[in-house]
């Protein structure tokens, strides 16, 4: 995801940090991010068996606060907000009127009258103006990404690096659950949220004290092995745990019945944009829906390459690369419903040429318990 050479990009306040540890900086989104420091495939595995430490601070934060701020969570996105009781969070799709994707979120409850939105960074100011334009119930909406940084520390010893700094009982916290306290001193939110496949923490905090916490965080995890990590493993990481992305899996034209979001898709909690048009979709059955391929052929299916089933076209791949842990090639595909049953050989048409492939279950990666 780029933007013109033209635009200014932006930076998160790590920029300096992420330069003097020598990270390789790409444009992701209009923002100036690290791509890779060591190297994606050693802070792949780092996250798969010890920690790491990402600098998310470019993610998007909208609040929706008043007596009406449920309204209008409830309005715009597809799962149930009220359902959500102080304190949780949940994943969701901020809606078109056609029931396709504007983005995907989390929303957080932080109060009856007061919602989080963590958005996707190249999208924050569409999805902001978004939610103002469909606000006809009075709420109160505020485009709050700058008043955030935010840090994911990542990986099954990531708990017991982030009880070195602060007293807060970490162990309560429940998948998909928050709590504010402190971080060596410093106010934060602390979700237990990622977007990796395994446990973790995501730490919101005033921006001042960005430096402080990523050093004295990467000082704390330093015994339990754990390094800094780029969007380059958060992606690799990502598609293992068969974790949708924006602009790939999702957007303006699919729905979350084709991507196999059901789940977050709540028909019948009432009223909400596009529910007309996914309540036809799901009457009428799909045209499409999204399936996990690996391949049997040793080359790479990559993003937005063809899908054939005996030489005929049927789909696209969405999201393809090596799985550096499970040290096998595979993909996420949209293909014809005919087509998407576990252990149906596919080809992927890799620069003209068929490359053998196979529908697996999803996800890919299941982490250990």
């Amino acid at each position: 995801m780029t933007t013109p050479a033209t635009a200014e990009l932006r930076k998160t306040a790590l920029n300096a940090a992420h330069r003097r540890l020598g990270a390789k900086m790409v444009n992701f989104g209009g923002w100036d991010m690290p791509l890779e420091y060591s190297g994606i495939l050693s802070e792949h595995q780092a996250v798969r068996t010890r920690a790491g430490l990402f600098d998310v601070s470019h993610m998007g934060e909208i609040e929706i606060r008043g007596h009406s701020a449920l309204d209008l969570a409830q309005w715009v996105t597809c799962n149930n907000a009220a359902k959500l009781v102080v304190g949780q969070a949940h994943y969701s799709g901020l809606m078109t009127e056609r029931g396709t994707f504007v983005d995907d979120l989390l929303v957080h409850k932080i109060s009856d009258t007061h919602y989080l939105l963590c958005v996707n960074a190249g999208n924050q100011d569409r999805d902001y103006d978004h939610i103002l334009s469909q606000n006809e119930v009075g709420a109160e909406v505020e485009n709050t990404g700058p008043r955030y940084s935010q840090l994911a520390i990542q990986g099954p010893r990531a708990k017991q690096i982030l009880l070195q700094l602060t007293p807060v009982a970490l162990d309560p916290i429940r998948y998909y659950h928050f709590t504010f306290g402190k971080v060596n001193g410093v106010d934060c939110l602390i979700a237990r949220t990622g977007y990796t496949g395994e446990d973790g923490f995501e730490i919101y905090f005033d921006p001042e004290f960005s430096d402080k916490l990523w050093n004295d965080l990467l000082a704390a995890g330093q015994s339990f092995g754990m390094i800094p990590c780029g969007l380059g493993a958060r992606n690799t990481l990502r598609l293992e745990a068969a974790m949708c992305l924006y602009g790939h899996e999702i957007d303006e034209t699919t729905t979350p019945l084709e991507a196999g979001l059901g789940w977050i898709c709540k028909l019948e909690k009432g009223r909400f944009l596009g529910c007309d048009v996914l309540a036809a979709q799901k009457q009428a059955g799909l045209t499409r829906q999204l399936v996990g391929f690996e391949m049997i052929d040793k080359r790479i299916g990559r993003d937005g390459y063809g899908v054939q089933l005996a030489g005929r076209a049927i789909g696209r791949v969405t999201s393809g690369g090596p799985a550096p842990f499970l040290k096998k090639n595979i993909g996420m595909a949209y293909v014809r419903p005919d087509s998407s049953a576990s252990g149906t050989e596919l080809e992927i048409d890799i620069r003209g040429q068929a490359a053998a492939a196979r529908v697996v279950a999803l996800p890919f990666y299941k982490r250990p318990h």
